[in-house]
């Protein structure tokens, strides 16, 4: 009994100390096969835990860093659909649209029969300043063939983008010049813009097309409404159509241009960040005239903030459809390596209290899917196809009802249209002939072209060339055959987009936009409400 006693009052210390030793023994043993014991010592951080061993014990090699480029995304898609990792690589890319310029050589080009062809040429920039010309074809960059090679147009971008003072040969092939011609450009800062076009729509209405909203929006918009005002503008259409937004100062300073002293534009609050309200400070230049924005499926983020600013206040009339859904605010976190994180740290309201941000606790999948539910489900047709909770419903000082909880309804509902959609359309569209035809005839015949300067007067000049049967003949040599009743019913459509394309490739988007308005159905529709006074209270 006396052994049996003692043996149960010291057993659970032996079995203690043998245990111990065998933890230590063990440690002993991880570390001489290169196990790492961080996580066996202390609270550990889980995911460089599991990274560590991984590293140190996983029976191939691994890298560690291409672990983390996997493990990142998949963490921040599942926090919303908006919170994104960038790999060091891609960075510069990234910024660059919203930076509002990049290091290059200063032209557009497209890549027609797998060569390279200069659309345009940046006026001021290091191209333009020694020599090259819309129409050039850059056959060697840095004495290597890039024509008729089968050469992705994203590394020719990468042989002709590079830092400021840098040098790049090219080895150019111009019309009427049998030999090839070198020149020895040296890169420099090239502007991106973000205001495609201002003009005059008719003798009253300007109109300015903002693609996206970058560090340098606000004065590219300040530059055309400049422009517009001294060709006697009283009223204004801004296109956000497919917008997919920026920074949101740059909202907030362009919502400004139109509102009244102290009024609220727009407000952001977060789990972690106490609400902050941004005001109209009353030094806008539009705050007097009426103002349409015009919208689509496509608008969302920034524009959706210059959108409900407008639209809360009663200050304007919102045109088209309904927009993204996208209500969540970023901020960047550059890291060590020179990649960056853009994490949602709050979400932004309207002046009336709603925040606009479509639901994602579905998924990403079903996140990234919705506009083409929206398609499948008619609202692109038929705004009754469009349901609000009521729960949801907001009131303007007016009385005017909006909606939160998934981008912002029009005013004036445009479904998309469809009447162009004959079957011969869709199959010169589809093969791209009407580009390559407008693209073509420019090339062709871009001595006379380059005659007209304003898009009016290009657009007559096309009128008297017959386009549309030399088009016929084109489609017919590339396979696309078609009743005479089919080519009648595209003439229209059809007519209209080659000399659309045919004044961007001579007058830039400055002779695009003002063809192609013609068939914009919703541009139309908006000239002519913003023409009526009386119709801009309707709600």
């Amino acid at each position: 009994m006396y052994k049996n006693k003692k043996l149960s009052i010291y057993l659970p210390v032996l079995l203690s100390i043998v245990l111990a030793g065998g933890i230590l023994i063990g440690l002993q043993l991880n570390k001489s096969q290169g196990v790492s014991t961080r996580s066996f010592h202390k609270k550990p951080d889980k995911l460089d835990g599991i990274l560590s061993f991984i590293e140190a014990a996983y029976v191939d090699t691994v890298n560690r860093g291409e672990l983390e480029e996997v493990a990142i995304p998949q963490i921040l898609e599942h926090l919303d659909p908006h919170s994104i990792y960038i790999p060091a690589r891609d960075v510069q890319r990234v910024n660059e649209p919203l930076e509002g310029n990049f290091d290059g050589i200063g032209v557009s080009f497209t890549m027609p029969d797998d060569t390279v062809v200069i659309g345009s040429v940046i006026s001021g920039g290091p191209s333009e300043k020694i020599g090259l010309a819309a129409g050039d074809r850059i056959i060697e960059i840095n004495d290597e063939i890039v024509a008729g090679v089968k050469i992705h147009q994203d590394s020719i971008v990468k042989r002709l983008k590079g830092p400021r003072g840098t040098k790049v040969k090219v080895g150019i092939s111009r019309h009427d010049v049998t030999e090839i011609i070198e020149f020895t450009i040296t890169r420099d800062k090239i502007p991106l813009y973000s205001v495609d076009v201002a003009y005059m729509v008719n003798d009253s209405t300007g109109y300015i097309k903002i693609t996206k909203f970058a560090r340098t929006t606000y004065d590219e918009f300040m530059d055309g409404l400049t422009q517009l005002k001294e060709k006697g503008m009283n009223q204004l259409i801004v296109d956000l159509r497919s917008n997919g937004g920026g920074y949101m100062d740059a909202a907030i300073k362009l919502a400004n241009q139109f509102l009244e002293d102290e009024t609220l534009i727009v407000y952001t609050e977060g789990r972690t960040q106490t609400r902050e309200n941004f005001y109209a400070d009353g030094s806008g230049n539009c705050k007097n005239g009426d103002i349409v924005i015009l919208m689509d499926e496509w608008s969302a983020s920034a524009s959706e903030i210059v959108a409900g600013a407008i639209q809360d206040n009663d200050r304007g009339t919102i045109i088209g459809r309904r927009s993204f859904g996208k209500g969540l605010v970023q901020e960047p976190l550059m890291l060590s390596d020179g990649s960056a994180i853009r994490l949602t740290v709050a979400r932004y309201y309207t002046p009336t209290g709603r925040c606009i941000q479509k639901p994602y606790n579905k998924g990403y999948a079903n996140y990234m899917h919705d506009l083409q539910d929206r398609f499948v489900n008619g609202e692109f047709e038929k705004a009754d196809s469009i349901h609000f909770n009521d729960s949801l419903k907001y009131t303007t000082p007016k009385g005017k009802i909006v909606y939160g909880g998934g981008g912002i309804m029009p005013d004036v509902f445009i479904p998309i249209d469809t009447s162009w959609a004959t079957p011969y359309f869709l199959k010169v569209r589809n093969k791209g002939i009407i580009y390559k035809f407008a693209f073509e005839y420019s090339d062709k015949n871009r001595t006379s072209l380059e005659l007209y300067k304003t898009p009016e007067k290009l657009k007559q000049y096309l009128e008297s060339q017959h386009i549309y049967t030399q088009f016929n003949k084109y489609a017919n040599k590339n396979g696309v055959l078609s009743s005479i009743q089919d080519k009648k019913e595209s003439q229209f459509i059809i007519s209209t987009q080659i000399k659309a394309y045919i004044g961007r490739n001579i007058l830039d988007n400055a002779g695009f936009y003002p063809i192609w308005k013609d068939i914009d159905q919703t541009l139309l529709k908006a000239i002519e409400y913003i023409s009526k006074p009386e119709t801009m209270n309707l709600n």
